[in-house]
Formats: structure tokens, sequence, C-alpha cells
């Protein structure tokens, strides 16, 4: 009986495993049971009985990859009272999990709309949470704060400043930053206190 259970999680972690390599390489929108089912040599039945629906392949997916991370802690930067500074740690903690992660990131973007509904929505509370965590300290009200600090944290920006303009990940904070507190100057407000 044990030996039955063994084997089972092992073929779980092999359609686990397939399913991310297959992310992260076609990409979501792309990948299929059957290809999974090859790529994890097993057959599409198995798969099913593993994974009955997309959102529980998804899910198992979205944490075996994300537990081989090093993810962002927005948390450490919350504890960070200057806005100026919140915003400048947190960015450099995204785009470093950006960077690590380009390849099955850009796909998971890209596809996006492919993507179960629930996988959808939690993707964009995550962006959401990291955007107002980031703009919180200064005094995150203003729609145009607001969108600048999201463009910001957004994995989009850091993809085509890093990647298609060839910035470094420092630069790329730098040019943010920039933009953020150039924002905030000309709404009439401070950066140093947020007001």
């Amino acid at each position: 009986m044990q030996k039955r259970a063994e084997q089972m999680d092992e073929t779980r972690q092999r359609i686990i495993e397939a399913t991310v390599r297959l992310h992260g390489t076609i990409g979501p929108a792309h990948t299929t049971i059957a290809g999974i089912a090859r790529d994890a040599g097993v057959t599409r039945l198995t798969v099913y009985r593993h994974f009955p629906h997309d959102e529980a392949i998804f899910e198992a997916c979205s944490a075996h990859w994300l537990a081989g991370q090093v993810l962002p802690d927005p948390a450490a930067w919350a504890r960070i009272d200057d806005p100026v500074e919140r915003l400048r740690a947190g960015l450099s903690d995204l785009y470093r999990f950006y960077r690590d992660g380009e390849a099955m990131l850009t796909r998971i973007y890209r596809d996006r709309d492919a993507m179960p509904d629930g996988r959808r929505r939690t993707l964009t509370q995550r962006d959401d949470h990291l955007r107002d965590v980031l703009g919180e300290p200064f005094g995150g009200a203003d729609r145009r704060l607001r969108a600048v600090v999201g463009h910001a944290a957004s994995f989009a920006t850091w993809r085509s400043l890093c990647l298609e303009q060839e910035l470094t990940n420092g630069e790329a904070v730098e040019v943010m930053v920039a933009l953020v507190v150039t924002t905030m100057t000309g709404a009439g407000r401070s950066p140093a206190k947020g007001t």
C-alpha cells in the first residue's frame, strides 16, 4: 500500500515538473494535456486523475515553480518609512526576481488570458498588492501616482527597460524612481513626506 502511494506521489511530481517545463518553454497557452502526458511519460487519463481540472494543475505548477524562487519580500519593503527608499528597495527586489524568473514570467504574462480565471485573479491581486505596498508611503490616493507606481512595478516595464533597452536592473530602478518623484512633484506633493 505504501509503495503504491509513493508511486502515485512520484507520478504526480513528474506531471507537475512536465507542466513547469512546458509553461517555461512554450507557455501556458500552448501547453496541452497531451503534451504534459507525453513529457511526463504518462497517459492523458493519468494526468486527469491527478489534476481533474486546469485550475488544479496551474495551482500545482505555480506552487512548484515559486518554491524554487527567491520571492520578493513586500513585508520588508513596508518596514521602510521613506517613500523613495521604499520604492528603490522594492523595485530592486522585484527587478531581481523578474530577471531570475524571466523565461517563465515572460510566458506567464504573455499567456495570461489563456490561464484559468482563478490563476489570473491571483496574479492580478499579487501585482496590485506589490503596487500598493510601494505606493502607500506616497499617499497612494492620487490616480496618476498610483498608475506610475504600478507601471514601475510591472514585469512588462522591467522587460522593456532591461531586456529590450538593455538597462541594468539598477539603472531601471533609478529611472522609475525619478519618474515617480517627478510625478509627485508635478502634482505639487513632496516625495519626502508623501504629502
